[in-house]
């Protein structure tokens, strides 16, 4: 199973799709709330050299923004 990470701030509508989408097809995920978790905000930057979000970590790939489709062939789900 793949680790996958997301880094993420309540208010953003690409962060809760991304979300949505893990818990839709059944992946697990850690959330990392960058809004007030600093470590967490610091990391994400040094993974991505970016402050927006959604970030997510698919295995160490880093993913900035929701790209539905980098998703799935990351995680290895249908077509």
């Amino acid at each position: 199973m793949s680790e996958v990470k997301i880094y993420s701030t309540p208010t953003c509508p690409w962060c809760i799709k991304a979300k949505e989408f893990m818990k839709e097809n059944n992946v697990e995920f850690k959330d990392f709330d960058v809004s007030t978790d600093q470590k967490a905000a610091h990391e994400m930057m040094e993974k991505s050299g970016q402050s927006g979000v959604p970030v997510i970590d698919i295995d160490g790939t880093i993913l900035v923004g929701y790209d539905v489709e980098r998703i799935k062939k990351l995680l290895n789900i249908g077509n």
